[in-house]
């Protein structure tokens, strides 16, 4: 391995708790194994290991990426889904951790509080990786910042803008990452979804270390011009009520991602990112079914959009499984 990154030993459970050197050699790393992986060159670095993967919440890509990953490292897999495992219900997370432990090299959670992946780690006594909570989605960033880096060549300076609600994990996440290693930052929605005034505050402390900007916008033509990335997310996340659709969409059909969106940014190079799934369309049972309800045939973005030549989101969705392979790995073995 060229890279030398030792996180061994360490959680990943939120950006916060790493620096931007230990983050952009995360992305290093990612691309390094990437290249591995393309030229065919075997990387068992984790041979005879064994994961447990606990999904409270379901995924393809988060499930895809950390299998692939760990057999790639040479590692077993258990998945345990919402019913198979008792986490919660007949067994504490604290229990869990200590079981889970003694069989296994690591642990992955994706599901509901960050308290839940604080807690799993505190207890256990191997690293736990953090698939996704509702505050933050740590191995996605990795992945989004590789794939900047892959079609720009660099990553301090760009105007990165995320439209939409900027209150949970994808506008959480994206704003540490990018304010870390000197991204500029700009969330685009109403006031009221601005994220968290601490979290800000502590993320410009980050970008007068790194050179970055931090901007808060209500209006999407002022916060797109200049912008290198658009990136959005869905507006109602998993888990959250049927009646939350109604007022999603009411607040946040402006700050769609379309076509003339996308033109006022003022460059032929702007690309789209979205960490999917996308309600692109109306080909989802829940895309079907909203679009219907509120007469619409897109959500967050148009199709037009998501199947551009502007569009990289299944090289970001690829890059899901070389970014969680690089944590995996850091955090197994020591680099140096």
């Amino acid at each position: 391995m060229n890279t030398k990154l030792n996180l061994q030993g360490r959680d990943f459970l939120k950006l916060l708790d790493f620096t931007g050197a230990e983050i952009e050699g995360l992305v290093s790393l990612s691309a390094e194994l990437k290249a591995m992986k393309k030229a065919g060159v075997p990387h068992r670095y984790c041979e005879g290991k064994n994961i447990a993967l606990i999904f409270e919440k379901t995924s393809t890509r988060t499930r895809c990426s950390f299998e692939v990953a760990a057999r790639d490292l040479g590692m077993g897999v258990t998945y345990l889904d919402p019913q198979g495992s008792q986490i919660g219900k007949k067994e504490s997370i604290a229990d869990t951790a200590r079981v889970l432990s003694s069989m296994f090299e690591g642990i992955e959670y994706r599901g509901y509080g960050q308290e839940i992946v604080e807690e799993l780690a505190h207890y256990a006594a191997v690293p736990v990786w953090n698939g996704l909570t509702s505050e933050a989605h740590p191995t996605q960033i990795i992945a989004d910042l590789l794939t900047m880096r892959e079609h720009f060549g660099h990553l301090r300076g760009l105007n990165f803008v995320y439209m939409g609600d900027a209150r949970y994990n994808m506008g959480n996440s994206l704003m540490v990452g990018c304010a870390k290693v000197g991204v500029n930052f700009t969330a685009c929605c109403p006031e009221k979804y601005f994220p968290d005034a601490k979290l800000i505050a502590a993320c410009e402390g980050f970008a007068k270390e790194s050179g970055a900007t931090l901007r808060f916008e209500t209006d999407p033509a002022a916060a797109v011009k200049g912008a290198d990335v658009i990136y959005t997310d869905v507006w109602v996340s998993m888990g959250e009520p049927v009646e939350v659709w109604e007022e999603r969409i009411n607040d946040l059909a402006p700050y769609q991602v379309n076509a003339a969106l996308m033109r006022k940014t003022g460059k032929d190079e702007t690309v789209f990112m979205h960490c999917l799934p996308a309600y692109h369309d109306l080909k989802t049972q829940v895309g079907k079914e909203m679009g219907e309800k509120f007469g619409r045939e897109a959500m967050e973005v148009t199709d037009e959009v998501f199947e551009s030549a502007q569009s990289i989101v299944f090289d970001e969705a690829e890059n899901r499984m070389h970014s969680i392979k690089a944590v995996m790995l850091s955090t197994l073995e020591n680099l140096q």
